[in-house]
């Protein structure tokens, strides 16, 4: 079997091309490149800044009159959330590298002082434009229906009855007030945690002393009131502070929170044991340094000079909040029960050749030797696909091994049910756990200990790499030989997140598929330093060099006057080389368009540089969360793991899978053709770094992207 050698272009200059009869074959490119042109300084977009139109993209959904009530509550609670892990993980690393005093300048030539700055700047913004949109559209909207959120002083003398009782049984049993003198250093302040600064004067001397009272997190953050009313639990206790300091006189009290960093150093090369070792670095990893400190607008001067004196941030450090800190916690409203103020349920659909497979007693099996199958969640549903794949799997007696990735999953797994199951049943089962998967570590160890407390062989991955892949493979024994089945996707084996998330999965019975995720997870569980793939591009070794191959294969075809093209689906498009392959292909007059839901460092539209580059973000009820590479000259879809960004290409095992049934072909061209149609509702890039949105074509409002193929997908079903 013929099998490209690490991505390499073979001794005639050209790429390799796979064309539907299965044998390999040289595209047909010219024996040597043109040379590459010089581009133009101050042709990448900041990778920071980028980030937060992202995160502006998604406030808009909230600002949005048009946006159901509780779906606005929402968006403020994804974009508090999001704001929180980028200032976790993104200001912490640029705060490390400035101690450090490393000499670092952004793409766009940005010291780090000027880069922190410009950050500060643009949250202050935006989190002013979250405070506004919460205090004057979303809050009197809640009001309206019926939501109300209220305070202390509001409320009758029934109502603070009872809620003092509330308090004396529920709350102040696990207050613990923590006093700054002499005697009391200033306590640790746990990250993301509420807290009551509260400014106390005893009645014998009058000295004004500070004290911390932690919003205790397992208790609701939002305590009932009436039927349909809330007061912040933060407001409860600051009500009765006086039973937490008898004898003292309550001045007044004032919130805030601190972000601090969590990103972990585990030295893997000098780790006996990773798991330990990682275990160790999450308990060091509460007291990371602190990079944000939010405070409510009124807090007085002195209170504020002390927890910056004491949490050693800066003034840029610090945002004063008008409104709730937190909005994350608006989830909790959004579980209310009114269906009228959310977007309609969304109820996924099994694929109809799986559906149809089941009506009649068929196994997956049976389907994928018939073809291979395209998923596309959530509108294809999870649960009826890949889990009930895995599902058959560990039951069959037929089969003798099952191996799989997981990154994340959720907390109630049926994979990882399925997975015991298979283990139980005598199974060789292999599991390559992503301990390192960031927010998602304690789970993972946890999740690990299960799988080899069942009997699976699990393994943690390569040292110095995460291992982001999603790859499922099945050997069953079929008629003396044995037969692999595999699954490939953009998304975590996830049941939860597959119905709100957008991602895409191959189902394929392709020995070259299964021969190559056979040779990757031998490469992840061994000492195999495997660089031969057939069906496969593979993270950090070929993957990149594969598409920038691919890129210029393009821009070659269109220099010689024949068809090509290029579209991208991705989250993030930041590498550099990528980058320039694609203004070089732009320049060689190749059509190129992205999808680009978050960072987008390219420049599309740029005379001389860009002009044929067009990028659009989409966002909605679902994130839209698939890869897809199309590569029109040569006929190339691919999908898988990998964005376009540093750690996807050099620092995690990633792949990408050639799709070549012509059915499933059809398919993404249908999802592309949507996507960058005039007729739907999109964002697209400015050459300035601005994003535009596109609501209206000809004073009528455009279509929903997500609603289009929602609807296509119910057709597809009654009419397979």
């Amino acid at each position: 079997m013929t099998v490209v050698r690490g991505y390499r272009a073979p001794a005639q200059g050209g790429l390799l091309r796979k064309p539907r009869s299965g044998l390999l074959e040289p595209l047909d490119l010219p024996k040597e490149l043109p040379p590459q042109l010089d581009l133009p300084e101050g042709r990448f977009l900041n990778r920071e800044a980028s980030w937060l139109d992202f995160n502006a993209r998604v406030l808009a959904l909230a600002e949005h009159p048009d946006t159901p009530l509780l779906e606005r509550a929402k968006f403020l609670a994804i974009f508090a959330g999001n704001l929180d892990e980028f200032f976790m993980v993104r200001v912490a690393g640029l705060k490390r590298r400035q101690a450090a005093r490393l000499a670092f300048r952004t793409i766009d030539g940005l010291s780090l002082g000027q880069q922190l700055r410009a950050i500060s700047e643009r949250t202050s913004e935006l989190m002013a434009r979250q405070s506004a949109c919460f205090r004057t559209e979303v809050l009197p909207g809640l009001d309206e229906e019926g939501i109300r959120l209220v305070h202390w002083d509001h409320l009758g003398d029934r109502e603070q009855a009872r809620l003092q009782g509330y308090f004396r049984e529920q709350v102040f049993p696990v207050l613990t007030p923590l006093a700054v003198d002499p005697a009391h250093p200033f306590p640790y302040i746990s990250g993301l945690s509420l807290n009551l600064a509260a400014r106390v004067r005893n009645a014998r001397t009058g000295g004004e002393r500070f004290a911390r009272v932690k919003v205790p997190p397992n208790v609701g953050r939002f305590v009932p009131v009436a039927p349909a009313a809330w007061m912040p639990l933060e407001e409860l206790i600051a009500a009765h502070l006086p039973q937490l300091f008898p004898g003292m006189t309550v001045e007044g009290s004032d919130l805030f929170r601190v972000t601090r960093n969590v990103d972990l150093e585990v030295e893997e090369d000098e780790a006996e044991d990773l798991l330990q070792a990682l275990e160790r670095e999450l308990v060091r990893r509460r007291f990371g340094q602190a990079v944000r400190l939010e405070v409510n607008d009124g807090m007085d001067d002195e209170t504020l000079d002390l927890l910056m004196r004491e949490l050693g941030v800066e003034e840029d450090d610090v945002q004063r909040v008008p409104c709730l800190l937190d909005l994350s916690s608006l989830w909790d409203l959004y579980g209310l029960d009114r269906p009228e103020l959310k977007d309609p349920p969304h109820m996924t659909k099994p694929h109809p050749r799986l559906e149809a497979a089941a009506a009649t007693g068929k196994d997956v099996f049976s389907v994928l030797r018939e073809g291979d199958i395209l998923l596309h969640h959530p509108y294809d549903s999870f649960t009826t696909s890949v889990q009930r794949f895995l599902e058959q799997a560990a039951a069959d007696p037929n089969v003798l091994a099952i191996k799989q990735t997981l990154y994340r999953t959720s907390g109630d797994s049926p994979i990882i049910e399925a997975l015991i199951d298979a283990a139980t049943a005598g199974k060789q089962v292999v599991v390559l756990v992503e301990i390192k998967a960031r927010f998602d570590e304690t789970a993972n160890i946890k999740w690990a200990r299960v799988l080899e407390q069942a009997g699976c062989h699990v393994v943690y991955g390569q040292v110095g790499l995460k291992t982001h892949c999603k790859a499922l493979l099945v050997v069953r024994q079929e008629q003396g030989h044995l037969r692999r089945y595999c699954h490939l996707g953009t998304g975590n084996y996830n049941p939860k997140t597959a119905r709100l998330y957008e991602d895409l999965g191959l189902l394929t019975a392709d020995p070259d598929v299964g021969a190559d995720l056979t040779d990757l997870f031998n490469a992840l569980t061994g000492f195999s330093r495997q660089t031969e793939y057939r069906s496969l591009l593979v993270a950090p070794q070929h993957l990149r060099k594969g598409v920038v191959e691919r890129i210029r294969g393009e821009a070659a075809a269109a220099r010689a006057g024949r068809g090509s093209g290029i579209r991208i689906k991705i989250n993030s498009l930041v590498d550099e080389t990528v980058i320039d392959e694609l203004y070089r292909a732009s320049r060689a007059g190749v059509p190129i368009e992205c999808v680009v839901r978050g960072i987008c460092a390219l420049r599309p539209g740029v005379p001389g540089l860009s002009e044929t580059v067009r990028v659009r973000s989409i966002l909605g009820r679902f994130l839209e969360h698939s890869r897809i590479l199309h590569f029109q000259g040569a006929d190339e879809f691919w999908i898988g793991s990998a964005d376009m960004m540093h750690r996807n290409l050099d620092r995690r095992i990633e792949t990408l899978v050639r799709v070549q049934a012509p059915e499933l072909q059809a398919e993404f061209n249908r999802i592309l053709d949507l996507a960058f149609s005039p007729r739907v509702r999109t964002w697209e890039l400015q050459p300035d770094g601005t994003w535009r949105r596109r609501g209206t074509m000809d004073g009528k409002p455009l279509h929903d992207y997500q609603m289009e193929l929602t609807e296509w997908t119910a057709k597809r079903v009654e009419t397979p």
